[in-house]
């Protein structure tokens, strides 16, 4: 829509970011802030350390939005933060399409992808599609193919955001099912918006580092963050912290809805107001019983036995935090039981046997936590047999995930192939290196192969029947990060499935199969 020069100061007064503002009689038919998107009758928002040169043979700003003067003679709105300037004048062009959406959101540590496509399956089943879905992997704003596309962030950039919802609500879906990340409260990418559902799974240190967090206190904090902005809150009670987090979201909410496995000892006296029960966890799916107490009448459709698409008893965890999530939307029973049955996740627990080398497993598992629960999980449906690792560490991110990572190692693996995950500027090698030096366990086998397909190939190579090969860290993702640019790569699954069709066919892959391949040295 259209914006006035009255719009956009009246905007930022009522959110308390206006330092001044300029006279001219002002009127905006576009909005952004990259220089490759404007258009005429731009009204451009600066970001970050953006200097004036940046415009020079930019045609059509007319005007900014900044909180440090550019000293140019374009008419300038200075504001506090241009973060959240850019949230809510976003809301604005967009034309407030939140207001037309039931909003679900989901943060943790691990399972914000996981538990959002539980979700989505669920409420698309119960809405009759008409439910939107922005996770880590996709975005979804509607039913046609166009209207699906690779995500570059877990939560994108405000403008972005509120465009991709007012895409959404233009294709009639009524429902969004979205992940939000402590970075999209840290970068103000969801500043001013609420939801009618936050769900918190899980918290653990992550994501800390020079480019990210400064301290595990401030990624917590963030991340809470959620909790203070939507109107019913879910909390799983088995997680690290959960009283801090509970106090949080107690102090802002009448009620807060706690889950856990049943059994388990209570958190102050109290036990969680929805359990469930384990009944069966195989290695391509399981079962589980949920309970719901009398004091939440409003989720006891939620209550029954379920049948989930996916193996892994930590992933049922994730499945009632989001049983609890549509329940609150108003889905039917039915549609929660169907959705559960047939979900699947792009790149998550996705499972092929191999003949006469086990199984593998693909998943997108890729900090301590997530990695923890799956090693545990294979170990688990194979006692008899090796666990054999493929993964590697990104860098100039999350530099803490590689001791984290050599932990879960020492504990659970019994052989490891380390190798290229998105290493951008780093050298993989190095990277590798410093995960072989942090484990402490004399029997885990360590390889070094930074050609990441060969080193799935050998892997599974080396598996024998009783083996389960694990592959973390990429999924199905279509490339690789280096040295800034997204290299192609087929995806750790369509390598696993490379390995198995020649193995179905008798064939012999233990050289490199012919593809177009990702080589850092």
């Amino acid at each position: 829509m259209r914006l006035t020069r009255q719009d956009v100061t009246k905007i930022l007064q009522k959110h308390d970011l206006l330092v001044s503002e300029p006279t001219d009689d002002l009127v905006f038919d576009h909005l952004h802030y990259d220089t490759r998107q404007v258009q005429d009758q731009t009204l451009f928002v600066v970001k970050g350390a953006f200097k004036a040169e940046y415009l020079a043979g930019v045609d059509g700003v007319t005007a900014l939005v900044t909180d440090h003067d550019l000293g140019t003679d374009l008419p300038q709105w200075l504001v506090t933060d241009s973060q959240k300037a850019l949230s809510v004048l976003a809301m604005a062009y967009f034309d407030y399409p939140q207001d037309q959406l039931w909003i679900g959101a989901f943060t943790g540590t691990k399972g914000k992808t996981t538990a959002a496509y539980f979700a989505y399956t669920m409420l698309k089943e119960a809405t009759a599609g008409k439910t939107a879905l922005f996770s880590t992997v996709d975005r979804i704003v509607g039913p046609n193919p166009a209207d699906k596309k690779k995500s570059d962030l877990t939560t994108p950039e405000s403008f972005e955001l509120f465009k991709d919802m007012r895409r959404a609500v233009d294709n009639g879906m009524t429902h969004l099912v979205m992940e939000v990340s402590s970075q999209a409260y840290l970068r103000n990418r969801v500043y001013g918006l609420r939801f009618n559902v936050g769900a918190f799974l899980n918290i653990s240190p992550d994501h800390i580092g020079p480019n990210e967090h400064p301290t595990f206190a401030d990624y917590l904090a963030h991340k809470e963050m959620l909790l203070d902005n939507s109107d019913h809150v879910i909390l799983n009670a088995g997680m690290d912290h959960y009283q801090a987090i509970f106090d949080r979201a107690a102090s802002q909410h009448d009620r807060v809805l706690t889950y856990g496995r049943a059994g388990t000892a209570p958190v102050n006296g109290q036990q969680p107001l929805v359990t469930f029960t384990s009944q069966e966890s195989a290695l391509h799916e399981s079962h589980f019983t949920v309970t719901t107490g009398v004091a939440v009448p409003d989720l006891h459709v939620i209550s029954g036995g379920y049948r989930l698409n996916l193996p892994g008893d930590f992933n049922e965890e994730n499945a009632v935090a989001s049983l609890m999530m549509v329940g609150l939307a108003g889905a039917d029973h039915q549609s929660m039981v169907k959705g559960l049955d047939e979900v699947t996740i792009p790149g998550r627990m996705l499972s092929l046997k191999l003949p006469g080398h086990g199984v593998a497993f693909v998943d997108y598992a890729h900090n301590y936590v997530s990695l923890l629960s799956l090693l545990a999980f294979a170990k688990a449906q194979s006692p008899d047999g090796q666990v054999i690792v493929v993964l590697g560490a990104p860098g100039n991110k999350g530099v803490s995930r590689r001791a984290d990572f050599a932990k879960v190692l020492s504990q659970k693996a019994d052989q490891v192939f380390l190798t290229a995950d998105d290493p951008q500027y780093e050298s993989p090698l190095t990277i590798a290196k410093t995960i072989a030096d942090g484990i402490t366990n004399d029997h885990v086998q360590v390889h070094f192969e930074m050609d990441r397909i060969t080193a799935i190939h050998q892997a599974i190579n080396l598996a024998g029947e009783n083996d389960l090969v694990v592959v973390a860290g990429k999924g199905e993702d279509p490339y690789q990060k280096v040295d800034g640019v997204d290299t192609p790569y087929i995806g750790d699954y369509a390598a696993v499935k490379e390995c198995q069709q020649a193995l179905l066919a008798g064939r012999d892959y233990s050289w490199r199969i012919s593809h177009d391949s990702f080589l850092p040295r």
